[in-house]
C-alpha cells in the first residue's frame, strides 16, 4: 500500500501563485509515476499532470502547460506542483496520485484525500 498526503491549497487571486506539495509513504519502490489530478466543481476529474520515478519524464495537460511545474525529491518521498498565473478556471479540488503501473495517464491506484485550490477574479 501507498499512502498519499497532500498540503498547500488555499484561495489565491487571478494571477498568483500556490505549491501544492504530496507526501508519500509505504511499499513507494513499487511506482512508475506520480500525478496531479483535478475535480473542477460539477466536473469530472481531470488529468494535470505526471512525472517519472526518475523525475527525467514530465508530462502536462494542455490547459496548464507552461503555467504549472511538477517536480520531485526522491529523498523525501514528496512530488509538488508549482502553480503560476493561476485562472479562475483552475479552481477545483487537487488530487495527489501514484500508479504502480506503467503508464502516465491512466491505472493510477492511489490517491490522496485532496487539496482544495480556489482563484477569485
Amino acid at each position: 500500500q501507498v499512502q498519499l498526503v497532500e498540503s498547500g491549497g488555499g484561495l489565491v487571486q487571478a494571477g498568483g501563485s500556490l505549491r501544492l506539495s504530496c507526501a508519500a509513504s509505504g511499499r513507494t519502490f513499487s511506482i512508475y509515476y506520480m500525478g496531479w489530478f483535478r475535480q473542477p466543481p460539477g466536473k469530472e476529474r481531470e488529468f494535470v499532470a505526471a512525472i517519472s520515478r526518475s523525475g527525467g519524464s514530465t508530462y502536462y495537460a494542455d490547459s496548464v502547460k507552461g503555467r504549472f511545474t511538477i517536480s520531485g525529491d526522491n529523498a523525501k518521498s514528496t512530488v509538488y506542483l508549482q502553480m503560476n498565473s493561476l485562472e479562475p478556471e483552475d479552481t477545483a479540488v487537487y488530487y495527489c496520485a501514484a500508479n504502480p503501473v506503467l503508464n502516465y495517464r491512466t491505472g493510477y491506484g492511489y490517491w490522496g484525500q485532496g487539496t482544495q485550490v480556489t482563484v477569485s477574479s
